[in-house]
């Protein structure tokens, strides 16, 4: 049985704060028999959950990926309204764009520690490969849950990261991280649309070239321009197209 992208599925408070999130679930269109279904999550689950959704059931009519269990992440909310905390949630650092901003570890214990186990409860859910996906101030999240010591999650799907956040502050954690070690095992898909703004394109070049100069040892990663797509309508492309690269036949 697959559920509405648009219709939640059920509410969860995070313990510490209290904040209620809104979680639409995407159940796999076969059952897994024996086996167990990876987890996607989606940030931005309220705005970007259904193109999340379309994206995945193309690729599955076409062979690209297995069956998958997607979460989309929101608020109840869209982008505009006061009760979406994204500015809060998704970004590492504090910034004075955002007066709340700089919530992102509190926003991933949630993740890993209330959600992901509830959704273990829920269905039944392969705890070995565990997916995180954004676009934008989104995947700047997704990026933040990768680079790190130990990242929890071993799949990251990031479309046109908003890198610029805090005066790049990401591409100088990147190199800091770099320098403490040399091994990163995981899985990263990047992305952006060719005719994005320069910084999100140019930014992303950067860290390209971070990765590529000094690899992490097990950083698995494969990167993709969309030439004809901006910012706003790549994500069908780019998160088709990611699901199929992190996850499709052959793959871990």
């Amino acid at each position: 049985m697959t559920s509405s992208p648009l219709k939640p599925s059920f509410t969860l408070a995070a313990p510490d704060d209290g904040t209620a999130y809104t979680i639409y679930v995407e159940e796999p269109d076969a059952a897994p028999g024996t086996g167990l279904w990876p987890v996607v999550l989606f940030m931005d689950g309220d705005d970007q959950f259904a193109a999340g959704v379309a994206a995945y059931r193309a690729a599955r009519d076409a062979g690209e990926v297995p069956p998958l269990l997607l979460a989309g992440v929101g608020y109840g909310a869209g982008y505009s309204k006061p009760q979406n905390r994204r500015g809060r949630d998704y970004t590492p650092d504090a910034h004075g764009d955002e007066p709340a901003s700089g919530g992102a570890d509190a926003f991933l214990k949630f993740l890993t520690a209330t959600l992901l186990p509830e959704l273990a409860r829920r269905y039944p859910m392969d705890g070995d490969k565990r997916g995180i996906a954004g676009h934008s101030l989104g995947s700047l999240l997704v990026l933040h849950a990768l680079f790190r010591e130990k990242p929890f999650f071993t799949h990251h799907l990031a479309s046109a990261p908003s890198l610029w956040w805090a005066d790049r502050a990401m591409l100088g954690r990147v190199a800091a991280l770099r320098e403490r070690q040399a091994a990163l095992p995981a899985k990263l898909y990047l992305s952006v649309g060719g005719k994005d703004s320069a910084s999100m394109t140019g930014d992303l070049t950067l860290l390209e070239k971070q990765l590529k100069e000094k690899p992490f040892a097990g950083l698995d990663f494969v990167t993709r321009r969309f030439e004809k797509k901006n910012h706003f309508n790549v994500l069908p492309a780019a998160f088709g197209a990611g699901l199929a690269a992190l996850f499709g036949p052959g793959k871990k």
